[in-house]
């Protein structure tokens, strides 16, 4: 529910602060005074396109800030704030400020949030519902039609959604794996060749590696086979060092007794010639390590080669090739198997096709029974709306199959007839004006209890007409705002009179200034703007007599 709106250098309205509650409220003043600002001032804050025109004259900026009681707002709304991450605590109000720029360029903020005017547009919907002679949304709109009738039937959409949902999945499924199975079966000569390559170099995980070392471990051999060949000299034979160092010790044993130092030296000796042989077998495992064995070089080389010519050809890593051989495999596997899976699939999107076609068709009754239901609420409306001759017919159309969806398999829409024998056609383009109005005001009357908006704005509804039509339209008016709150903007003195809260809109000027203020009546006011509205421009004692008799009557 819209509590408070407050305006600031918008067009003629230099600072207006208002207060609204529950109920029927109404608008009323003289033509020009600046009623559609207020509407224009209201559709910025919820995401109109910001026209810098809206800025006062001489004015930098201009703001509108509204105010909603938010634990009243249809749940619609706490879905919206929840996906743009905007939290709300209970009992706070939803505020929505829009500041414009006189140079161009607007803000937008929710409870001082900074979004986007996008945001504003999604919300607006559900906190206001305008309805005018040139609103070309709402009621007017087909594209809401099926979803108003939905409301008004009680009508479980969400189940048929749910229907819809699986059955194209299930044929998402299908259409996957045939085109998977078509693509190897195009392929499987290739994927033959190819797994037959990969089997006869069977490639192993690592392999590649183990490889790459032993191959780097000959190369190092190779390069230093003269080396080690020169160091075994060293050692070999009985002239080598070793075979030198071991003479010395055998004729040092002999005489180590005869002196200390002589002990001293031999047990020297003895280390060095255990050092030397220990040295001795290392070079010899060195060598047989290093051993370069050319014809083994080359087998491991050509392996390495086919191994990685195999990567290229496959786009992938060496280490992949086994996966590639598992995956060539599977899809040849697919290739056997996959009518066996097709026939799983294709039972599977039949039965999710009967059971939608089935909760679509119980779906499709239900509609055309609350149509016909509703049509006969809406005739009820008509003719105490001066409407007699016209006729009312919600249309419930079946789709084409190719145009079925979550919504079910239905094309709904609101048709009008003007008069006796004139063939139906959609509201905008049949109904005039005035006419328009007053449908859609039957319409909502129907359809009351189905929710909607949380404040609704009816737009000069009462246009064109007078006397009991307009007690008619002020009758609906009231009986729509109870347990609600509707605004209306009216020229009609017996719709006035149903106001709960009567604002009256007036402009003056002082000098080259004009500004358009908004003032609430109280009881004394109410019967001197009602019996204006009566009396034209000079209030007559009638007037003001009639005007309190149709106080009283409401």
């Amino acid at each position: 529910m819209l509590t408070a709106l407050a305006i600031r250098n918008i067009v003629l309205i230099e600072a207006l602060d208002l207060s609204f509650t529950d109920g029927l409220g109404v608008l009323t003043g003289e033509t020009g005074a600046g009623k559609s600002i207020l509407l224009d001032a209201l559709g910025l804050a919820l995401g109109a396109r910001a026209e810098t025109s809206l800025v006062r004259s001489g004015e930098d900026q201009a703001s509108v800030v509204a105010s909603f009681e938010f634990d009243r707002l249809p749940p619609a709304i706490r879905d919206l704030l929840s996906e743009a991450e905007l939290d709300i605590e209970p009992g706070e109000p939803l505020l929505i400020k829009r500041r414009l720029k006189a140079d161009g360029g607007s803000k937008a903020f929710i409870n001082d949030q900074p979004v986007g005017a996008a945001l504003l547009r999604e919300l607006a919907p559900h906190l206001v519902e305008l309805h005018g002679q040139h609103d070309d949304r709402g009621l007017v709109n087909p594209r809401g039609h099926r979803a108003l009738v939905d409301r008004y039937a009680g009508a479980d959409v969400a189940a048929v959604t749910a229907a819809w949902t699986a059955w194209r999945s299930a044929a998402d499924a299908l259409a996957a794996a045939r085109g998977a199975i078509a693509q190897a079966a195009e392929d499987r000569e290739l994927l033959l060749a190819h797994l037959a390559e990969l089997t006869t170099l069977e490639p192993q995980l690592g392999e590649e590696e183990q490889l790459a070392q032993a191959r780097a471990t000959m190369q190092k051999g190779e390069r230093l086979t003269g080396d080690l060949a020169e160091l075994a000299k060293l050692w070999a034979g009985s002239d080598s060092a070793l075979a030198g160092l071991r003479s010395a010790a055998r004729r040092l044993d002999r005489i180590a007794g005869e002196h200390p130092l002589l002990a001293e030296a031999l047990a020297a000796l003895d280390r060095a010639v255990i050092e030397a042989s220990e040295a001795e077998t290392s070079l010899e495992r060195a060598a047989d390590a290093l051993a370069h064995d050319p014809a083994a070089l080359d087998r491991i080389e050509l392996r390495l080669f086919e191994l990685r010519a195999a990567a290229r050809k496959h786009h992938c890593q060496v280490d992949d090739l086994p996966h590639w051989m598992r995956a060539m495999r599977d899809a040849l596997d697919g290739i056997e198997h996959g009518e066996a899976e097709l026939a799983a699939l294709e039972a599977a999107v039949a039965a999710g096709a009967a059971d939608y076609r089935e909760r679509a068709e119980a779906l499709s009754a239900l509609r055309s029974a609350a149509a016909a239901k509703l049509d006969v609420a809406v005739a009820q409306e008509l003719a105490p709306l001066k409407l007699d001759a016209a006729q009312f017919q919600t249309s419930v159309a079946q789709l084409p199959e190719d145009l079925w969806g979550a919504g079910g398999i239905d094309k709904l829409e609101f048709l009008i007839s003007t008069n006796p024998g004139a063939p139906f056609g959609p509201l905008n383009k049949i109904a005039s004006g005035g006419e328009l109005s007053r449908f859609i005001l039957a319409l909502k009357v129907a359809l009351a209890e189905q929710g909607g908006a949380a404040t609704v704005i009816f737009d000069e509804i009462d246009r064109g007409v007078g006397g009991a039509v307009a007690s008619a339209i002020g009758e609906r008016l009231a009986r729509l705002a109870s347990g609600g709150q509707l605004l209306a903007v009216t020229h009609s003195p017996q719709v006035a009179a149903r106001g709960q809260q009567h604002y009256v809109i007036a402009k003056s000027s002082e000098g080259t200034v004009t500004r358009t203020s908004v003032h609430l009546l109280d009881d004394a006011g109410r019967q001197e703007e009602i019996a204006r509205m009566l009396s034209g421009a000079e209030i007559t004692a009638e007037a003001r007599a009639q005007a309190d008799r149709l106080l009283e009557r409401v």
